[in-house]
């Protein structure tokens, strides 16, 4: 908007010799020009007027200038070109003298087309605010999209949060301890500046008795009315997103696995960035964190798989408000959900696993595959989550599962056969080795291979397990022998043929 200090700046103006009387409020804005001569004429303004007059018919100046400001006007202009002095440096309210006799209607036509320009300016503004957000309702963009739009408008950084402070999306903000910073700024029901620590720009977002979150704007604007107006329309937007049917947690999620790929992705993140990231999604900071991998052992559709990781992850959000214990999970892969644990100390990783997994088998009632990388810092937990999956990939295969969760340790030779699932060299040696029932394919010998590996290549065991007689048995693994081309009773063949076995069961 127009200043009376920008009036005053004005050639037209400045050529008419200004002096300034009373300098207080020449920041103030105008909204219209009047003239007036008489003090009668005072109650027709509307309030931030700049007022121009001769004062021809007024007898008592400060009594007059005092009126208007009660009236509201912005600023006075007194064209005296007699030099006489008027005493109104203390009446809180602009005051100019022209010392040069000038037309009252030329800076009239002057300031009233900037006042229109401004106006019409403004109006354009808003219409094309309107259109840019329209189409992205239409368009059906999501949370990033919008909020990225809305930081390009604002030329500032816009931050999209939950009812928790964690944040859903930003564009262009430093997310230093963001959680910690926002829990100080009030949610306001209104869009505004709040009080607190952070003096933030703000709109809340979602319908008025089911607030879901607010847009930020978190340093100072140049037009914060302009600015107030975008961020409105931005979370209209924002509410019609999630009112089209996305889920109230969807983003969230969303947000977090996005991270994560990213994070694994590795995108020479410094450690701050690291931890900026992270704890504005909820990370708890700590000095240590392990990487874990959870996933459904049971075989289901793609739909089912879904719906399955879907309910997983709100488990785990019950249970981080459960445990006081902020984590991040997000979707590594359809099945495969990985976690980074924060650690209270790193003595205390045995007892926060087996407490994390006890709780989660509670909540859970679906048998569970959990795989568990090395421990370190946010560094090291997040390269360790392609450990941790691994692990869980393994788990599903191991003939028992006594542990609620396994490391690689734990895994021993099936860990080593399954890391070794692209070897070629380890691809070519189980397929000669089985090569007998492998062309053509014969599970029932392989079957039979198996029980007779797992007891150790005893032939009383082998029998009762597999309810055969003595000689049926006898005349299955001279077949058995036969096919595999080497001999039974050799335990370097037995340690060969296992190590293929296995390999195979794992990797076909």
């Amino acid at each position: 908007m127009l200043t009376v200090n920008e009036v005053l700046s004005l050639p037209i103006v400045q050529g008419a010799e200004p002096e300034v009387l009373c300098a207080d409020g020449l920041d103030a804005e105008l909204r219209w020009v009047h003239v007036t001569e008489s003090s009668e004429n005072i109650a027709l303004l509307l309030g931030g007027e700049l007022v121009l007059t001769t004062l021809r018919n007024v007898s008592h100046v400060r009594e007059f200038i005092t009126a208007l400001r009660t009236a509201g006007a912005s600023g006075v202009i007194i064209e005296n070109t007699s030099g006489s002095n008027f005493s109104v440096a203390d009446l809180g309210l602009p005051v100019i003298v022209l010392r040069r006799q000038t037309r009252f209607v030329a800076i009239t036509e002057v300031i009233h087309q900037l006042l229109v320009a401004q106006q019409l300016e403004a109006v354009q503004f808003s219409r094309t605010v309107h259109e840019i957000y329209t189409e992205l309702s239409l368009k059906e963009a999501d949370e990033a999209q919008i909020v990225t739009r809305t930081a390009a408008l604002l030329d500032a950084p816009v931050v999209l949060e939950d009812v928790r402070h964690r944040v859903l999306a930003h564009a262009g903000a430093q997310l230093d301890d963001w959680i910690n910073r926002s829990k100080f700024v009030g949610f306001l029901e209104h869009t505004g500046r709040s009080t607190g620590a952070e003096n933030w720009l703000q709109t809340p977002v979602g319908a008025a008795r089911r607030r879901w979150g607010r847009l930020i704007v978190p340093t100072e604007l140049a037009d914060d009315e302009r600015a107030a107006m975008v961020l409105e329309r931005a979370g209209q937007a924002l509410t019609i997103t999630r009112l089209s049917g996305r889920d109230e947690r969807e983003l969230l999620y969303q947000t977090r696995t996005a991270t994560l790929h990213e994070l694994i992705a590795g995108h020479n993140y410094s450690d701050k960035e690291l931890a900026s990231r992270t704890q504005a999604l909820g990370l708890t900071a700590t000095a240590y964190y392990v990487p874990v991998v959870i996933s459904s052992s049971a075989a289901a559709t793609a739909t089912q798989t879904q719906l399955a990781d879907r309910a997983l992850l709100e488990v785990l959000d019950q249970l981080a408000d459960t445990l006081h214990l902020g984590f991040l999970a997000g979707l590594l892969k359809p099945g495969y959900l990985g976690l980074i644990l924060p650690l209270r100390a790193r003595e205390l990783l045995d007892s926060t696993l087996q407490g994390f997994t006890r709780r989660l088998a509670e909540e859970h009632s679906s048998p569970l595959a959990i795989g568990v990388g090395s421990e370190g810092n946010l560094r090291t937990a997040i390269t360790g989550l392609e450990q941790a999956r691994a692990v869980s990939e393994i788990v599903p295969h191991l003939p028992t599962r006594a542990r609620p969760y396994y490391r690689f340790a734990d895994l021993r030779l099936r860990g080593v056969l399954s890391a070794m699932g692209n070897d070629s060299r380890m691809r070519a040696f189980a397929h000669a080795e089985l090569a007998g029932l492998l062309d053509p394919l014969d599970e029932p010998a392989l079957d039979l291979l198996e029980l007779y590996l797992a007891h150790g290549g005893n032939k009383s065991a082998l029998a009762k397990a597999g309810y055969l007689s003595r000689p049926t048995l006898y005349t299955r693994l001279a077949k058995l022998e036969a096919k595999l081309g080497v001999g039974l009773h050799s335990a370097e063949s037995r340690a060969s043929l296992q190590v293929a076995l296995l390999w195979h069961r794992l990797h076909g």
